[in-house]
């Protein structure tokens, strides 16, 4: 199954920017909105429980999340996903390091570079990158708090509609 770790976050502000970001590409938009920790990508069902054990192991305390920025990965000449940032970055790295090394134990590899992001678009095709760079660079961030006190082992299943995601386990 394929699976990831993350932490869910909910608000109406977020479709609210596709929206936004719709009248200036072509893309995919997903429906549901997280920060992934860690993508574990397909794992056998029989180890499933291992990372489950493993995951429990992680101690942390809650913090407030908040957004801080719109941006592109890449980069603003080649965009392929549009994302917005969350803070503090700090607490939430130290929190997917924690994640990273406990399943190195299970032969899981470190994320090389980790960005504290939700994804609001899969880019496909931009109509103007110019129009859409300057569209982006004045969108004024709403200063959202969330309160953070669990991430949750995910497993993802892909559908010619999407990916359908199902909770395995929460972690508090």
């Amino acid at each position: 199954m394929r699976c990831f770790i993350a932490i869910e976050l909910d608000n109406d502000y977020f479709r609210e920017l596709q929206n936004n970001i719709k009248e200036h590409i072509k893309g995919t938009f997903p429906k549901t909105f997280h920060l992934t920790l860690k993508f574990l990508g397909e794992v056998e069902d029989d180890a499933v429980n291992n990372i489950k054990e493993t995951l429990s192991n992680i101690k942390f305390e809650s913090f407030k999340i908040s957004l801080s920025k719109i941006g592109r990965f890449p980069n603003e000449n080649y965009i392929r996903v549009i994302w917005i940032g969350l803070e503090p970055k700090e607490k939430i790295i130290e929190l997917q390091k924690k994640i990273d090394n406990e399943l190195l134990r299970l032969g899981f590899k470190k994320e090389k570079e980790f960005e504290p992001h939700l994804t609001l678009a899969r880019v496909k095709f931009i109509k103007d990158k110019i129009k859409f760079n300057e569209f982006i660079k004045n969108i004024k961030v709403e200063k959202l708090e969330f309160d953070f006190d669990n991430f949750k082992l995910i497993k993802s299943t892909l559908t010619r509609n999407g990916a359908v995601y199902e909770e395995i386990e929460k972690y508090s």
